[in-house]
């Protein structure tokens, strides 16, 4: 069941609402939103642009993500966490190859790969968050956060995990200004080319008592 808030970001239509989940019916809107702050990153896997989005809203997991909706009900953010092994956008190897064909499936199996990032321990890995290129800078991504630091309090998390990459640096420092801390770097030239970066940065933040207000008024 989705878990509703009002916030304190505004936009033309009025409030916001986070919801715990994303709504049915929302999924071409979530997949869109994800594509287009992702597809750089994703697209050697899942384009054309067209399949690729298509492919996401087919395979979303609704109770992974924490939507953002405007006045008008639009899906303006996302954000994806993976707990426990299950993450925002799913999919098999099956069904890749049932959406690409083999030849084509194959090689997109190994990219994709590189983006597997199982959970441990206590853990909670964030699996994305974007935000409508029209609500940027009013807040949404820091209300997505904070109701993603909730959900890791709530299932007994000690720590959030997630993984930035270096052609994304506005994300950084939204995700340092919320408490995360680079870990550690690994550098990857051989994916600049191919995924458009050459550099993957880890960061962590602890979960406290404090985050189970989450993106709520407070």
């Amino acid at each position: 069941m989705n878990r509703s808030h009002e916030s304190t970001a505004r936009d033309g239509g009025g409030a916001l609402r986070l919801l715990r989940g994303v709504p049915e019916g929302a999924e071409e809107q979530a997949a869109a939103l994800y594509w287009e702050a992702f597809g750089r990153k994703i697209g050697g896997a899942l384009g054309p642009p067209g399949t690729g989005r298509a492919f996401l809203a087919s395979h979303l997991h609704h109770d992974r993500g924490v939507t953002a909706l405007d006045g008008a009900g639009r899906v303006v953010g996302v954000a994806g966490y993976d707990l426990g092994g299950r993450a925002l956008f799913g999919g098999s190897a099956r069904d890749v190859l049932s959406a690409y064909g083999p030849l084509r499936g194959l090689p997109r199996l190994a990219l994709l790969a590189l983006f597997t990032r199982n959970p441990a321990g206590g853990e909670l890995v964030m699996d994305g968050i974007c935000v409508d290129a029209t609500q940027r800078g009013t807040g949404i991504g820091g209300l997505l956060l904070r109701e993603i630091a909730a959900v890791a309090a709530e299932n007994d998390c000690s720590r959030i995990r997630l993984d930035v990459i270096d052609t994304n640096p506005r994300a950084k420092v939204l995700y340092e200004r919320h408490g995360f801390r680079t870990v550690r770097t690994r550098r990857t030239p051989f994916l600049r080319k191919p995924m458009g970066f050459g550099a993957v940065a880890t960061m962590h933040r602890p979960v406290t008592p404090g985050d189970l207000g989450g993106g709520s008024p407070r």
